[in-house]
Order: structure tokens, then sequence, then C-alpha cells
């Protein structure tokens, strides 16, 4: 797709519109209800999916559908990502009003560094073609280490902070409490962070690992640098709603590290496979509607397999729980006899 600099321009400028309309709605911190949370959902995926239409109109279809399936994939990828969020948020105790505002910040500084990292990826590419078989490879390879974390019975009940965030603390230091909304204050005439601004910090900077699978996953799907950044910017921009909307199912999506593993390592046959045949190689090649089937296909199944094995989870945790009671209940002459 033959994009101008007006059109990236107007396209950023508009984001920008979204962004500065999304931070002056929810300027104020309180605690964000689902029923708010899943009308800006709901707004977000409308929005991204006019974009899609869009592209169709005065784009064309293949620009359409490569842009839906990398948001969709890039969506399925944040989701996973949200898991990581919960334990950020636990670890620095943010109050429950401020979790919007960290969000929104952090995410914004996930864009701009998926931003620097989208025009790397593009920058390489052009200039060597062999590089999908690197990317392959390594989606193949993070597909395969999400299965045996998944089949891992450990689960992970803690976060740890980055080199790069242990030495801003150390540099700059943190206050020993959140002050509102407040990112610098002024501790014994020294300048320090407060927490707020630590934890935003720690959600920017996580999302570098994120983007590790996730930008290699979407030039899967797309070469075109103007879609892999607009597919990545819709997906990150509901993020902070998504967060609130479904944090209390997150623990019930107990397979979607596998439909994930399958997503990637799907892709990273496309990939390979599409390296192969810019090597001269006579081989197949994926169609984006044939990748567009079938990662909504596995995520359509992981999510229905998951929320009927969370629900004999919780049968058999109930069934558990009644066990004791009951024989707790039961008459010592009728356990004698």
């Amino acid at each position: 797709m033959d994009v101008s600099m007006t059109l990236w321009v107007l396209t950023i400028l508009g984001l920008c519109a979204l962004i500065g309309a999304d931070f002056f709605i929810g300027r104020k911190p309180h605690d964000v209800s689902v029923k708010e949370a899943g009308i800006w959902t709901v707004v977000w995926i409308v929005l991204a999916a006019l974009f899609g239409l869009g592209l169709l109109v005065f784009g064309n279809s293949q620009a359409s559908g490569e842009f839906f399936a990398g948001y969709i994939t890039e969506k399925s990828l944040s989701v996973d990502n949200l898991f990581v969020f919960v334990l950020i948020m636990a670890k620095f105790s943010v109050p429950s009003h401020l979790q919007q505002r960290v969000l929104l910040v952090g995410v914004l500084i996930a864009l701009v560094l998926r931003a620097i990292f989208i025009a790397a990826g593009a920058a390489i590419i052009a200039s060597f073609s062999w590089v999908f078989y690197i990317f392959g490879a390594f989606l193949i390879y993070t597909a395969w280490k999400l299965i045996q974390e998944a089949r891992s019975d450990e689960d992970e009940e803690d976060w740890e902070e980055n080199r790069l965030l242990k030495t801003v603390e150390k540099k700059f230091g943190v206050a020993d409490r959140y002050h509102g909304t407040k990112l610098f204050i002024r501790n014994n005439g020294k300048r320090v962070l407060t927490p707020l601004m630590v934890v935003m910090l720690a959600i920017g900077t996580t999302d570098i690992l994120f983007a590790l699978d996730s930008i290699p996953a979407i030039f899967g799907l797309t070469q075109d640098p103007y879609i892999v950044f607009t597919a990545n910017a819709f997906a990150l921009m509901g993020l902070r709603q998504l967060y609130f909307l479904i944090g209390g199912l997150l623990k019930k999506l107990v397979h979607l590290s596998y439909g994930l593993s399958v997503i990637l390592g799907f892709i990273g046959v496309k990939l390979v496979l599409h390296a192969l045949h810019e090597s001269g190689v006579h081989v197949p090649e994926i169609s984006i509607p044939f990748s567009l089937a079938v990662i909504g296909g596995v995520l359509v199944v992981t999510t229905i397999t998951s929320l009927i094995a969370s629900r004999k989870q919780a049968r058999l945790a109930e069934a558990e729980a009644e066990a004791p009671a009951v024989a707790e209940d039961t008459p010592k002459d009728s356990v004698e006899a």
C-alpha cells in the first residue's frame, strides 16, 4: 500500500486527537466501573473496525485484511500482557482510582517504544530479506516456550523490576507513598519520583519484552509499516479499558497461552515459507484470508474451552469445600456403626 507523507501525518494527528480525548475524559482519577469500561472498549473496537473498512474503501482488500489480521493478533497478545499488568499493579499497591492514569501513560510509553521498534523492523526487512528466517524461528521458539509454561504447574505470583527501572529508581530516588497524580515531589530539597511515576515506567518499559514477539508476529502478516503501526496503535489504545473490563475474567482464560502459542507458531511457519519463497524456493504461501480465519478460529475455540474448563474447576473446588463440612455434620454414632 502506497502511503504518502501527508497520510502518515494525518493518521498520527488523528491518533493523537483520540488519545487526547481519552485523556480528557478520564482526567479525573476515579474507580472505573464495568459499564464505563465496556462502553469505551466497544468504542475503540468500532473505531478500529471503521479504520479497517476505510482501508478497504480507499485502499484495497489486501490492506484491509492485513490490518484486521494484525489488529486481532495484537489484541489477543495484549490480553495476555494484562496478566503482567495485574502483577505490576499489585506489586506497587496502586490505589484503584489511580490505575486508569497509570495505564494511560504506560500505554503511551509503550506506543512510542513500539513505533521505534516498527521503524527499525521495517528498515531491517527492507535491507535484509533473510531476517524473515530469524523472525519465523523466534516465533516458533516462543510458541514452544508458551506451551511449556502453560503445561507447568507453577503460577507466576510475582513480578520483578527490570534493570532499567532499578537504575532510574536508584538515580532519582522514590517517595515512600503516593501523592495523588503527581509524578515528582520535593523531598528534603531533592526532586524524587513518586511511586505513580515508577509504576508508569514499569508498565511502559515492560512492553519492550512484549514487543519482542508481537512485532515479528505482525510483520509475519504484513510488511507494510503503516498497517503494522496502526494495528498496534488501535490494539494498545483500547488496552486500558480492556484491563478494567476483563480484569476479573483473566484467570478464567486458562487456555489462552495454548491459543497464543498456536497463533505464534502458525505465523512463524508463515514467515519461514515467505522467506523460502523470497529465496526462490517453490513453496506455498499462506494467504491473509486464511491467516485471518485461523487466528479468529483459534481465539474462539480457546475462549470456549477456557470457560468450560474454568466452570469445571469451580465446581470441583465447591465439591471439595463441601466435603469436609458434610463429614463434620455426620453423627459419630452413624460413623461407629
